[in-house]
């Protein structure tokens, strides 16, 4: 690392993180090579694809777009995270039962993008979940299972399972 290193601070899945970080790394690049979180994957670089999704400060973006040094003193919350706090426990077992998840390179940033929608409550259409989810991309099951998927836990959520 060169002596251009900045010094940041946040939280990370609920832990106080504390770090030398370049002024150009980005924040999914900070979570996988500093932290090794790797949940998070690398697919465009140029957040077209959605499999480097994160949230920041509650908010879902593109940890390909955004830098680390831009989230000293956020929070920010990993699938790894939103996995060990059992807040998304229901979306992945709908992904498994419903053969939402082929190779699996779009799951964790399906799920964190899902779980996004869902946190509004109530039961969004299929054509909201579509459009909700439509900034991921997914090469192996088009689309029709993670819909099931995410219809099938509002629904269970809402208290009227399909």
């Amino acid at each position: 690392m060169s002596d251009l290193g900045i010094d940041i601070s946040l939280t990370v899945n609920g832990e106080q993180v504390s770090e030398r970080v370049e002024p150009r790394q980005t924040l999914v690049d900070f979570l996988r090579d500093n932290l090794g979180l790797t949940g998070s994957h690398v697919g465009c670089e140029h957040g077209v694809c959605g499999a480097c999704t994160v949230r920041v400060d509650g908010a879902i973006v593109r940890g390909c777009l955004m830098l680390a040094v831009q989230c000293a003193g956020s929070q920010v919350e990993t699938i790894e995270g939103l996995s060990d706090s059992g807040e998304v426990a229901d979306l992945q077992a709908a992904f498994e039962q419903r053969n939402a998840l082929q190779c699996g390179f779009c799951t964790p940033g399906m799920i964190a993008t899902a779980q996004d929608l869902l946190a509004g409550g109530g039961v969004p259409s299929r054509d909201e979940i579509r459009e909700h989810i439509s900034g991921n991309y997914c090469r192996c099951t088009g689309y029709h299972a993670i819909v099931d998927a995410v219809e099938a836990v509002a629904l269970q959520r809402a208290g009227a399972a399909k």
